[in-house]
């Protein structure tokens, strides 16, 4: 081998070895940043009870995934920073750095995991349900065929609806701007996780009067986790262990009651599983 071809070698094999160790300490970097911060920032979706939402007394941000941000935090021994996201822009901001994770009503989908790495253990389950007016005719999702439906966009939801039964899906920015669009008739029906339009139908009574949930099953039930960059396993595990101790103490289920869930069977399940597995 001549003295080029030996330098060339070496060269190649240094890359090779730098970038071994860079794929190793970048699986690092999230969680070593967070502890050196004092701080970890989460993206979060404040669309409404009982997820995320300004409280309108003291301007406070709460919600079923806020109270897992904080415990979050306070289990890795840091301040909380939220940082509101959107359908739209939410796996842009995690991946530009500028959220170290996303609790935001995210459900898991395989096309989803080839971009992203998420914690196993899920916090809670859910489904799209359809709102629509009373008066709809609309009896089974099958009935959406050829109608214009809203979601926001990047949905999960939209697939189905597309493929399955034959929905024309309009995607708006955002949940308030689909339901908007759904009052100014410009679709017949909006489908978003159930248990946000369940609660808003309940808690603006006169405003949603003429409006229900059309049909009685959800949409694609989902595990709803909670999404981080690829490769970043430290961070992953360390979360993964506080979501699974929050299920087998009961407090996950604790913060979906007080949250107003309106259901808590996936909660209740993973509790008495895990809570059994500790003993």
């Amino acid at each position: 081998m001549n003295f080029a071809k030996k330098i060339s070698t070496a060269l190649f094999a240094a890359a090779v070895s730098i970038g071994a160790f860079g794929t190793i300490a970048h699986a690092d970097a999230t969680l070593d940043r967070i502890k050196g911060r004092g701080a970890l920032t989460v993206g979060v979706i404040l669309s409404g009870a009982p997820f995320g939402y300004i409280d309108p007394a003291g301007q406070e941000q709460k919600g079923y995934n806020i109270d897992i941000a904080k415990t979050l935090a306070e289990k890795l021994g840091v301040k909380l920073e939220t940082v509101t996201v959107t359908p739209p822009n939410r796996v842009q901001f995690l991946q530009q750095g500028k959220v170290d994770i996303l609790i935001a009503n995210m459900q898991y989908t395989d096309e989803r995991a080839k971009i992203l790495d998420y914690v196993p253990t899920p916090y809670d389950r859910s489904g799209g349900a359809a709102v629509g007016r009373k008066d709809s005719g609309l009896k089974d999702w099958s009935d959406l065929k050829g109608k214009p439906v809203c979601v926001s966009q990047g949905s999960n939801y939209a697939q189905p609806l597309t493929e399955e039964y034959g929905a024309e899906v309009k995607a708006l920015p955002s949940q308030p701007e689909s339901l908007l669009a759904l009052q100014g008739g410009n679709c017949v029906a909006a489908v978003h996780v159930g248990a946000t339009v369940g609660l808003l139908l309940k808690d603006r009574p006169e405003e949603w009067k003429d409006y229900t949930i059309l049909f009685p099953t959800e949409l694609i039930p989902s595990d709803s986790v909670i999404w981080l960059r690829k490769g970043e396993s430290d961070t992953r595990t360390a979360l993964d262990k506080v979501i699974r101790e929050l299920h087998a103490n009961g407090k996950l289920l604790e913060y979906a009651k007080a949250n107003r869930l309106l259901n808590t069977t996936y909660l209740e399940e993973e509790h008495k599983k895990l809570e059994n597995e500790g003993k």
